[in-house]
C-alpha cells in the first residue's frame, strides 16, 4: 500500500481497533471468505486494500469511534440501566448496534447488505471471537462494525471487479 497521511479521526479509529484486538488482515480474512466464491483468483492483499479503503471513510471512522466508546463504557459500568443491560447481554432484540453498523454497509450499495447479513449470522474468523459473551470484554457494538466493514470492503471489491471484467 502507498503511504498516505491519514487525520486524527481516522488514526484514532484504525487505533481503537487495534487496542479492542482486530486488525485490519481480520477483516481482510472476513473480505476473503465472501468473495473468493465470486473472484478465485483473489488474494489477500486485495482484500486488505479494500478494508483499508473503507475505514478510510470519515462515516465509517464514526461509526467505529460511537460504537467502540459504547462498548467501552458497558465494560466500565457508565451507562445507566436498563440500557447497560442490554448492551452487556448483546439482547437480541437490541438493533441499536446492528444499525450503525448498517451506516457503513450502506457507503457501498445494496450488495453490502447481503454480504453483511450473511457474515453476521456465519460470524466467521475475527466475529467468533469478538461475539463470545464469555470474559469481561463488551463488543456489542464492535462484533457488527467489523462484520459491516467487510461486507463493505467486499461490496466494494464486487463493484471494482465489475467494471474491471
Amino acid at each position: 500500500m502507498t503511504e498516505k497521511k491519514i487525520n486524527a479521526v481516522e488514526e484514532k479509529a484504525r487505533q481503537w481497533l487495534t487496542e479492542r484486538g482486530v486488525t485490519l488482515n481480520d477483516i481482510a480474512e472476513l473480505v476473503y471468505f465472501l468473495q473468493v466464491k465470486y473472484h478465485p483468483n483473489l488474494e489477500l492483499d486485495t482484500c486488505l486494500e479494500n478494508v483499508d479503503a473503507v475505514i478510510a471513510k470519515r462515516e465509517v471512522q464514526n461509526a467505529i469511534l460511537t460504537g467502540i466508546q459504547l462498548d467501552l463504557l458497558a465494560e466500565q459500568g457508565k451507562l445507566e440501566q436498563p440500557l447497560l443491560g442490554i448492551i452487556e447481554r448483546d439482547e437480541g432484540l437490541y438493533g441499536v448496534d446492528e444499525i450503525i453498523a448498517l451506516s457503513i454497509v450502506n457507503v457501498y450499495g445494496s450488495i453490502g447488505f447481503t454480504n453483511y447479513g450473511y457474515i453476521d449470522k456465519q460470524k466467521p474468523g475475527i466475529l467468533e471471537m469478538l461475539n463470545d459473551k464469555e470474559g469481561d470484554k463488551c463488543h456489542t457494538f464492535l462484533d457488527d462494525i467489523v462484520g459491516a466493514i467487510a461486507a463493505a470492503a467486499s461490496s466494494r471489491l464486487a463493484h471494482r471487479a465489475e467494471n474491471v471484467e
